[in-house]
């Protein structure tokens, strides 16, 4: 079971998603560039933000993820979304998704900060063996993302998740092991040290 969590470093918060978040959700979500890769805007419309939110935070209360919302430090503005989700017990894995970034803050340090908590809590908290990290296969900006932070490309998952307009998507899958997370965890904070970046 996932309990929420607040999870920070010195530059972001990842806080446990309410409806008090909704309008700064929608305003650091509704960008057509942020869902292009995605099957419908999700912060679109007020109704359709509540719907998601809502469906996460059910969730949330039944153990089955742990929804976010991405805080700047610096002056409390809400810039993304992430999740902890799909947890497997029995095999000690779950996923990293359903992340975006409003666009000021992508390809900034917000994802690595973002990734490197989550990792940080599922392979040293939680004890989990394997995290997958997916992505849309054309999602090349994302892709990329995902390698630099130490996903390890397994391959493409052909119509591997339908969409709510019934379209399927073919999934470009990453993971890390918790063999390989000492040496992710080296290379974030080693990164972090040369780009003068404030400690995670």
């Amino acid at each position: 079971m996932l309990k929420p969590q607040i999870l920070q470093s010195q530059l972001i918060k990842l806080v446990p998603m309410n409806m008090g978040h909704l309008d700064a959700y929608r305003a650091a979500g509704n960008f057509p560039e942020v869902w292009q890769h995605m099957p419908m805007n999700r912060c679109e419309t007020i109704e359709i933000a509540t719907a998601w939110m809502k469906e996460a935070i059910n969730e949330m209360a039944h153990g089955e993820q742990i929804a976010f919302v991405t805080v700047n430090k610096k002056n409390n503005q809400v810039i993304g979304s992430t999740r902890l989700f799909r947890l497997n017990d029995k095999d000690k894995s779950l996923e990293i998704g359903h992340t975006f970034i409003t666009p000021e803050f992508q390809r900034s340090y917000v994802n690595s900060h973002a990734k490197f908590l989550m990792l940080q809590y599922a392979f040293e908290t939680l004890n989990m063996v394997r995290v997958e990290i997916c992505t849309n296969e054309t999602n090349q900006q994302s892709r990329n993302a995902i390698s630099r932070i130490g996903g390890h490309f397994e391959g493409i998952l052909r119509k591997h998740r339908r969409s709510p307009n019934g379209d399927y998507r073919n999934t470009a899958m990453f993971s890390i092991t918790d063999d390989e997370w000492p040496k992710v965890k080296e290379k974030l904070l080693k990164t972090a040290k040369q780009k003068q970046e404030f400690e995670y």
